[in-house]
């Protein structure tokens, strides 16, 4: 039944990615075309991140189909890695489109241009709606995902940038402002970056083996020494898999190997309830032969 729950769970993010990724390129030409036609470049620089967008979410759907693939003697975990470093791409790739719309606005500023209001309020009102509707798409799942989450915070602060530029436009039919579209612009580029500094810590703290975010080891320690035939923990070491994968390893002593078995299967039981970790590898030891775990020994 559980393989059966994620396969289809995989099925529907696959659906979602390719639902996203059709309407986000449809709206992505409407968008450049009237950019370019009334030279607004509010809209060139919001469908450039809207490309920057689309191409995100085409490396999040290659790492699930990834994470798929089964297990070979030289990749024993698959291909499950390759969700985080989807997401570490998708950090940069965001970074790199906030530097391009930073650039074009500041020299905009400088020769500012008249843009015809109503023409973005139209397509701006699109946006709304497409990156909308693409968030929704991601909305249940980007909590338990790095991946699905990125996507999801790129289309909802689209669907909020896409906002401010409605906003703008109709400021614009009253007054003489042509710093607006520039200053939109620089808009879109902090909004991004405010949601891409989270992707990117996350994404870096995966790809260097680090305690996923939200287990607390301690935590996880005490767990482990609840047991009355527990008497020590060390080598305790937990990281991510893949964006959703907790693996762990531990040396347990105990006071006596008797029911192994079961002690192993218990504390499988309650890591797993409790934290989430998925993968898990416990080896026994008998008496007490470590020092404590510290901050310095995990």
């Amino acid at each position: 039944m559980a393989h059966q729950h994620q396969t289809t769970n995989a099925s529907n993010k696959t659906q979602a990615f390719k639902i996203g990724v059709g309407l986000n390129l449809a709206f992505i030409i409407v968008e450049a075309i009237a950019g370019f036609s009334v030279s607004s470049l509010a809209l060139l620089a919001d469908a450039g991140h809207n490309l920057s967008d689309v191409l995100g979410l085409l490396i999040s759907w290659l790492a699930l189909w990834l994470s798929q693939k089964q297990p070979t003697k030289q990749r024993t975990y698959g291909y499950k890695s390759s969700s985080i470093l989807a997401a570490l791409a998708n950090a940069v790739i965001l970074l790199i489109a906030i530097g391009g719309i930073a650039v074009e606005a500041i020299q905009r500023f400088a020769n500012p241009e008249p843009v015809s209001s109503w023409t973005v309020i139209i397509v701006a009102a699109v946006g709304i709606v497409i990156n909308g509707l693409t968030a929704v798409l991601f909305a249940k799942d980007q909590k338990g995902d790095l991946n699905i989450r990125g996507a999801f915070l790129h289309m909802a602060a689209d669907a909020g940038v896409s906002l401010g530029v409605v906003i703008a436009g109709f400021i614009s039919l009253f007054t003489e402002w042509t710093w607006l579209d520039p200053a939109i612009s620089l808009l879109i580029a902090i909004v991004i970056l405010i949601s891409t500094w989270d992707l990117l810590h996350k994404s870096i703290n995966l790809a260097l083996n680090a305690v996923p975010e939200g287990l607390d080891i301690d935590r996880i320690k005490k767990v482990i020494l609840a047991d009355e035939t527990v008497s020590d923990v060390h080598d305790l070491h937990i990281w991510g898999m893949s964006t959703t994968e907790v693996a762990m390893t531990v040396h347990v002593v105990r006071t006596t190997l008797a029911y192994n078995n079961e002690f192993i299967a218990k504390m499988n039981n309650e890591l797993s309830r409790e934290f989430g970790i998925c993968h898990l590898t416990i080896q026994t030891e008998l008496g007490k032969c470590s020092p404590e775990l510290t901050d310095d020994s995990i």
